[in-house]
């Protein structure tokens, strides 16, 4: 349940047992793991359908939240991808379908139990559980009257903590660390406890949760739609709003994760919001249901700016797996990598991760047997300086390590980008042609595809002959 090949981050082991056991059964391949992450997504969205569903009672409602869901690029691309947030969000959502609305005590057993099992899964989960604790305590100070059902469902919330306990507990008896190597725990803790960085990540999580990958689109129009006069129901009364004891552990839910991933988390990475996506789509997808005539029509709307954003790329940076611009990503280096091996057999291969494991690990599907590879961080100009000081390789696989258009539409300047390079770990990679020129090379092989780029280069160096 530890890594021994690598460094050990603390990750809970349960996605981890789960891909090992279709492994088992299947076969350690790209096609295995890919199938055992649909199962898990489709059984997120059956949870978003019963979710929606028992909220609002309504089968359209549910249907169309589930289909937003489905379709919103960030969930899309993440159930295509073998990384831990998925399962996360498929207990966690899980985990709601049986407490809202209102935590009722027959049904607080397998929330907890969802909810520890989330835990197991990304150790960040536990926010969720404890949130709506804090929200069943708030609402039994209001009332200034504690009930037995509520001290239940609040000890059945912070129980769900102890399988999570237990997990770190076992991975500091094996390993003398509680929460993953050091390196690890800065990176992704001490390092983001900066006021200024915290508050920074606040405003990036919010753009998240309300305008990433053209979400903007049902958000707006949600906000548009509250000022039209509810619409009746066929027996003249007025369609119903959402309810009140789901609307506040909703609140919690929100606040509680957009501070937590405002604080933790080296990088910004939006799938760590996966459960909460749903979440938006259910609110708007009901505040269309109540107030808009043609609510239809903002359904297919939203569809349509999703899928546009699958394939169409934002006028600002992003993460690739955000969308399907890891599949350029991938097809990228694939050329890069037939060209290299093909045109420049058995030499040693300058690269960066994660092209160098591509190049080192033949089960990935990239190689049929490892190569030789000296590595760096990435291709900025500090590292292309490092680089020059290494020996031998020959050959440079060279890629864009981040999406950084040169030309982007939304910029917010110099100040921005210091900001970014000191928090976020924000760089520019050199183009092809200067890292050539710094290294005392030439470009053999260029290729592009919507704002990411792959290049070949070879260095004229002395290398060792050998007889095989």
């Amino acid at each position: 349940m530890i890594p021994f090949s690598t460094l050990s981050n603390a990750h809970p082991p349960l996605p981890s047992l789960y891909l090992a056991l279709w492994w088992k059964l299947s076969g350690f391949t790209p096609l295995t793991t890919r199938l055992a992450e649909l199962i898990v997504a489709s059984a997120a969205l059956l949870a978003v359908y019963r979710l929606a569903h028992r909220v609002t009672g309504q089968i359209s409602i549910a249907a169309a939240t589930t289909l937003l869901t489905a379709i919103y690029p960030v969930w899309f691309a993440q159930s295509t991808l073998a990384h831990a947030d998925l399962f996360a969000a498929a207990l966690t959502l899980w985990g709601l379908v049986f407490y809202l609305p209102g935590g009722r005590t027959a049904r607080i057993l397998p929330a907890a139990l969802c909810f520890a099992l989330a835990a197991l899964s990304k150790e960040t989960s536990i926010c969720t559980p404890l949130a709506l604790a804090g929200c069943e305590a708030w609402r039994a100070w209001q009332e200034r009257s504690i009930r037995r059902p509520a001290l239940r469902n609040i000890a059945w919330l912070l129980a769900s903590l102890l399988p999570l306990c237990g997990w770190f507990y076992y991975h500091w008896r094996h390993t003398g660390y509680v929460f993953g190597n050091p390196e690890f725990l800065r990176y992704n803790a001490e390092a983001t406890l900066s006021p200024v960085r915290i508050l920074l990540a606040l405003f990036h999580r919010i753009l998240h949760l309300t305008a990433h990958m053209n979400l903007f689109v049902p958000v707006l129009c949600a906000c548009a739609s509250l000022f039209l006069v509810p619409r009746a129901l066929p027996d003249g009364s007025t369609r119903p709003s959402l309810p009140r004891d789901f609307v506040a552990p909703l609140a919690w839910l929100f606040c509680a994760n957009t501070l937590l991933f405002s604080v933790l988390g080296g990088a910004l990475l939006t799938r760590y919001l996966l459960p909460l996506y749903p979440l938006v789509l259910l609110v708007c997808v009901a505040a269309f249901w109540r107030r808009v005539p043609a609510w239809g029509a903002m359904i297919a709307l939203a569809a349509f700016a999703f899928c546009l954003g699958l394939f169409i790329n934002p006028p600002y940076r992003f993460a690739p797996e955000d969308n399907l611009s890891y599949a350029d990503s991938i097809r990228l280096q694939q050329k890069a990598i037939h060209h290299a091996v093909t045109r420049y057999r058995d030499e040693t291969i300058l690269t960066a991760w994660p092209v160098s494991d591509d190049l080192t690990k033949p089960e990935l599907g990239y190689m049929r047997r490892p190569v030789s590879v000296v590595t760096i961080d990435n291709f900025s100009l500090p590292q292309v300086q490092r680089a020059a000081t290494l020996s031998g390789y020959t050959v440079g696989l060279i890629f864009s390590t981040k999406y950084d258009p040169p030309h982007l539409p939304f910029s917010l300047g110099q100040r921005n980008e210091r900001l970014d390079r000191r928090y976020f770990d924000f760089h520019r990679d050199l183009p092809p042609e200067a890292v050539a020129s710094l290294l005392g090379g030439k470009v053999v092989w260029h290729a592009e595809s919507k704002g990411q780029w792959v290049a070949v280069l070879h260095f004229d160096r002395p290398q060792e002959a050998r007889l095989r």
